[in-house]
């Protein structure tokens, strides 16, 4: 079967090969309404058309002549729409994370020049029209929601003419692969937002190096609900509807597991901060269990946690992983509504154990790695057990090089490395040398095949003895305790390395429960003595996976978690070091006084 080699392709591809009823889905007022192929082409024809009935687009399609249209809003089927749409007039599409801070949506809007801009509903309408004067480019702003008195994004389908046809087809007929499609700002965890560009080749030649390793087909269905705005879960969208995946967008983050049940996908992309809250909730769900049936939970879980890929751990592990499965994993399975086989996770490091007991749960747990800038896969865990491994981010996909430079950075060639940044040659020429994208990430290839991420290149750092300390691999390690929720490594300059770390605090008050210790507040949690002796015990358990410099000599809790909204975290959940720096600067002072 010929794939198609521009995004909008899908669209005919899709037509001719596996007509559906539900080609994208989402909930409207408690009932999914589910969008047909012929709708969704039906709909983005006069789309198409009535951007052009409002002088958007056309046939010069150089990055700068390029009309720009912004889009901030959570994922919904009309997203797609806009996406599609947008593309067909050849004009760029510039996604903006809903949490971004007003003076980066700003910079964001005047950088790419907007002309039009989504939003889904009051909340971004609101944010935006706080700011309006700030952005002049901006000439409409069109809401998916019906607000009174905003512009309704389908008044733009109600101007389309049909005379447009010809003219449609005659832009369609001069984008090429090497078309602009989308800028995608990467907020980056230091300074001023860089614009990516992506053209439709570029993310085509990921879908055409994903399709084949994951399992999709065209009784398959999807659910979506990692931030569109990020490339990886575009993409993936992009495989889904070539591969005829229908594409169920959840609600929201707190309804995924009502929706897993309704929808009773077969894969789910997802980052392991979510991976970790799912795990959390199935065990709390254990520890309340007594008698035998808590035994036979905790025996699962023990045997998940010693689960291998590729090696054989005898006859007598794998009858009572059978009976595991029986009793305890096939209720997991339920919970995700039955037919999950995979999951695939990006974006941060998951913790090792937790794909060992989804995986022993009878989840393939595909974990990968990729930047915006190489629209995202650089390698990825496969379906077939004989191309993964944990603790890695598995073998280079197909059509990708890569290259391991002298000081460890990972280097990556290939159809999918972006053509620069929008307006920065400078940074361009920084990040691509000699056809070479250098991704600030430092790995080794295990057996020649497997990409492994040691750690990223700005984060290392040394202590004041100059040894180097890599935060990352103590992070995740520290995450595994019950107690820790969040856990930042410190020691820049500094005689040993130290940490602030904040509690699960639900699991704290469990422990305070039984152990007779009484706090009012947060606050008065992270000061009380006994609550800071078990910390001390679980940061000396964990220190001894670590040498000398790299354990945690002293830390601080935190009575509040880190978040998006609190500027802590970036969009895909990262730790924003310099602003946690910064912030606790006191804190940190503290450990080192």
């Amino acid at each position: 079967m010929h794939h198609p080699t521009r995004l909008f392709d899908v669209i005919p591809h899709q037509l001719k090969n596996y007509s559906k009823q539900d080609m994208l889905a989402a909930k409207e007022e408690g009932v999914w309404k589910t969008y047909s192929t012929e709708e969704v082409a039906g709909i983005v024809q006069r789309f198409s058309s009535g951007l052009l009935q409002m002088g958007i687009g056309g046939t010069s399609l150089t990055p700068d002549a390029q009309d720009k249209i912004a889009i901030i809003s959570h994922n919904r089927p009309e997203w797609m729409l806009t996406d599609l749409a947008c593309q067909q007039v050849g004009a760029v599409l510039v996604p903006i994370y809903p949490t971004i801070s007003q003076a980066e949506l700003v910079y964001v809007l005047n950088d790419a020049e907007a002309h039009i801009l989504f939003v889904d509903g009051m909340d971004m309408y609101e944010k935006v029209q706080a700011q309006r004067d700030k952005f002049p480019t901006i000439k409409e702003i069109y809401s998916f929601e019906r607000i009174a008195g905003v512009k309704h994004w389908m008044d733009i389908l109600a101007a389309a003419s049909t005379a447009d046809v010809a003219r449609i087809e005659a832009i369609k007929n001069s984008i090429t692969p090497e078309t602009l499609v989308t800028i995608i700002y990467t907020s980056g965890t230091t300074g001023i937002p860089k614009g990516v560009m992506l053209t439709h080749g570029n993310i085509m030649s990921n879908v055409e190096a994903c399709m084949p390793i994951l399992p999709v087909n065209e009784k398959a269905r999807a659910l979506s609900f990692l931030p569109l705005n990020h490339i990886f879960e575009r993409m993936v969208t992009y495989v889904y509807l070539t591969a005829g995946v229908s594409v169920y967008y959840a609600e929201g983050m707190e309804t995924i597991s009502d929706n897993l049940r309704e929808v009773r996908p077969s894969i789910f992309t997802t980052v392991p901060r979510l991976l970790e809250k799912v795990y959390e909730k199935v065990m709390a769900r254990g520890s309340a269990l007594t008698g035998i049936q808590r035994a036979i939970f905790f025996r699962a879980v023990e045997l998940g946690q010693r689960y291998e890929i590729n090696k054989q751990q005898g006859p007598w592990y794998n009858l009572q992983l059978a009976i595991a499965r029986k009793l305890v994993f096939s209720k997991w399975k339920e919970a995700m509504g039955g037919n999950l086989e995979c999951i695939v996770t990006g974006a941060a490091a998951a913790q090792i154990r937790l794909l060992r007991i989804f995986t022993a749960a009878g989840f393939s747990i595909l974990e990968g790695y990729g930047l915006t800038e190489t629209s995202p896969v650089i390698a990825v865990n496969g379906k077939d057990p004989k191309d993964r491994m944990f603790g890695t981010v598995g073998p280079v996909i197909s059509n990708v090089q890569v290259k391991i430079a002298e000081d460890g950075e990972i280097l990556v060639k290939g159809p999918n490395v972006t053509k620069g940044y929008y307006k920065n040659p400078g940074l361009t020429a920084e990040a691509i040398q000699d056809g070479w994208f250098h991704t600030g990430d430092i790995g080794v290839l295990v057996k020649d095949k497997f990409l492994k991420i040691t750690d990223r290149k700005k984060e290392l750092f040394k202590t004041s003895g100059g040894k180097f300390v890599a935060p990352q691999p103590i992070e995740n390690k520290f995450k595994e305790s019950p107690f820790i929720e969040q856990i930042m490594v410190v020691g820049a300059d500094r005689k040993f390395t130290g940490a602030l770390i904040v509690p699960n605090f639900g699991n704290l008050k469990d422990w305070a429960r039984t152990n007779d210790v009484s706090f009012a507040s947060k606050e008065e949690a992270v000061k009380d003595p006994k609550v800071k002796a078990l910390y001390r015990q679980a940061v000396d358990q964990f220190n001894r996976s670590f040498n000398h410099i790299e354990q945690v000599k002293k830390f601080e809790l935190m009575p509040g978690e880190w978040s998006v909204e609190g500027g802590e975290l970036t969009p895909t959940l990262k730790l924003k070091r310099k602003v946690i720096e910064n912030k606790y600067h006191e804190v940190i002072e503290h450990i080192y006084a």
